[in-house]
């Protein structure tokens, strides 16, 4: 129930080239995160980027105004839509007297809650440390309560802190050397199922991916209406007519995913990484999937993927209307030659063309490991999204 939440006043920086539409999406897709980590949102404002202030992050004209909404209505916090410095978080608590919560640290909120494995619960506290670690200096009473099961005390003073610092930096070591067991017990686990094609799923987060996977290996795995839901690596093996495959799912993306948490899942990415082939899976029914799809693409970039063949899945279509999934078929393969497949993995539409094409594809593949030919990696969609 919402009156059991915090309630969180909402500001969210908007890129001067957004169209209506694009920040209409976002706002929806800020609203999903906020309740995604158990908060309700009191209200949203939103503005147009500029020049952050370097003390504040915001103009002290846009504070001010911030400032008076607050006194009007009843708000726990405020989360700022940015990537917001521990100095500039400092000011705007003093400014509006109530705590600020930045876009990196609600994410990893929802992180903290969806681990589940040892590993997992691993990663995310590693990401959490890094983030919290430049922030202590004013908010380590705060982190005395959350962190004490690392052994930070209350106290005061500047001794105080750097005994926190300390502590904190022991644990981070810690979990870097467990991480790199877990490392290292993996490529054993990938080494044994070398002959085998790996294929991962990829895409934003909440497109389906759990579904489809769940739909092509016939294996119960969690799938659940809410962002960031799978943080694990699941695998199955999976025979579609007569190739035998590795099938993984992978932690979804999400524009301005903090860079914490991809060094963190360091292990759980090699599954991409490592992937003789990507389905890029996309929610064709959001406004915004052309920019889903970009976020994917870089993050894939970023993390030393780009370079994988991918097949482009485009999900969801019983959201659309038959004109309109009809002028969105055409208009995509009017653009690009890159292997696509319109599906509804709910609803089962289109799922045998997706498997002709997944099986063209993975004879392809085989045929060139076969041959010790390079993977052929398709680059119009990259050229179209430029």
């Amino acid at each position: 129930m919402t009156e059991d939440r915090l309630r969180f006043f909402v500001v969210r920086v908007g890129e001067p080239t957004e169209s209506p539409e694009e920040a209409e999406e976002y706002l929806a897709e800020l609203r999903f995160l906020v309740e995604s980590a158990g908060y309700a949102v009191g209200a949203m404002h939103a503005y147009k980027w500029r020049r952050p202030d370097p003390a504040t992050y915001l103009t002290k004209g846009r504070i001010q105004e911030i400032q008076n909404l607050l006194a009007q209505g009843s708000y726990d916090a405020v989360l700022v839509d940015a990537p917001v410095s521990p100095v500039q978080v400092r000011n705007l608590e003093k400014a509006w007297e109530k705590p600020v919560l930045d876009r990196e640290g609600l994410i990893l909120q929802i992180f903290a809650q969806n681990a589940r494995t040892a590993q997992a619960k691993a990663q995310v506290e590693l990401a959490q440390l890094q983030y919290e670690l430049p922030r202590l200096t004013h908010r380590w009473t705060h982190l005395s309560r959350e962190r004490g099961g690392i052994g930070l005390r209350g106290g005061g003073g500047e001794q105080q802190i750097e005994i926190d610092r300390r502590k904190i930096r022991e644990r981070i070591a810690r979990l870097r050397r467990l991480l790199a067991e877990y490392q290292k017990q993996a490529a054993i686990r990938r080494e044994r199922r070398e002959m085998l094609l790996r294929v991962t799923l990829v895409g934003y987060t909440n497109v389906g991916k759990s579904t489809l996977m769940r739909l092509i290996s016939k294996a119960p795995v969690l799938v659940e209406d809410r962002l960031f839901a799978t943080l694990d690596t699941t695998t199955r093996k999976v025979v579609l007519n007569g190739i035998p495959f590795l099938l993984s799912d992978s932690v979804g993306f999400i524009r301005k995913l903090p860079p914490s948490l991809l060094e963190a899942f360091h292990t759980t990415l090699e599954e991409v990484r490592e992937a003789d082939l990507l389905l890029l899976v996309v929610d064709i029914s959001s406004p915004g999937y052309l920019q889903q799809i970009r976020v994917v693409e870089r993050t894939l970039e970023k993390i030393g993927a780009g370079h994988i063949p991918i097949l482009l899945v485009m999900n969801k279509i019983d959201r659309l209307s038959p004109e309109a999934l009809d002028l969105a078929e055409k208009s995509w393969q009017a653009q690009t030659h890159y292997p696509t497949a319109f599906i509804s993995a709910t609803q089962k539409i289109g799922m045998e063309t997706f498997y002709q094409t997944l099986t063209s594809l993975l004879q392809e593949i085989q045929h060139r490991r076969q041959s010790g030919l390079p993977a052929k990696h398709h680059d119009d969609l990259d050229h179209l999204l430029r």
